[in-house]
This record gives C-alpha cells, sequence and structure tokens, in this order.
C-alpha cells in the first residue's frame, strides 16, 4: 500500500510503500514507512483508514501491551 507522507529533511511530500501501521498508547493510529536512505516517516490517521488498510500491525503497539496486561 502508498501512501503520501512528509518528508521533513526534504521539505515536501513523497509517496512511499507503508511497511506497518501503528497504535500509540495514546489512542492514536499511524502508518510507517522508510525513504530509499533509510529515513523512518510517519503519517497520522483516522481509525477509519487505519481499519481499511491491509497491512501488519506493529508488534509491541498499544493494543499488543494492553492484550498483556489482561493475561
Amino acid at each position: 500500500m502508498n501512501a503520501e507522507f512528509y518528508d521533513v529533511k526534504e521539505r515536501k511530500k513523497v509517496k512511499a510503500t507503508v511497511i506497518e501501521k501503528v497504535t500509540y498508547a495514546n489512542g492514536r493510529h499511524a502508518f510507517k514507512a522508510q525513504t530509499k536512505d533509510g529515513r523512518s516517516l510517519t503519517r497520522f490517521v483516522n481509525a477509519d483508514e487505519f481499519e481499511k488498510a491491509d497491512v501488519p500491525c506493529a508488534k509491541g503497539g498499544a493494543k499488543a501491551k494492553k492484550a498483556a496486561k489482561k493475561k
């Protein structure tokens, strides 16, 4: 899946392949990608876009931590 990210170093929007999706402890959702030179890119998205994305969730995210606490 491709998405548009803002590259801070280049100061412009770039298209990159989403490598994972993350839910942070504060409840915000984001897509993660990398530039060709290996820098991380993050794009915050709404819950609907997050659920529709066919991308693996990051291990150790907020949902995994909540599930571990319940055990």
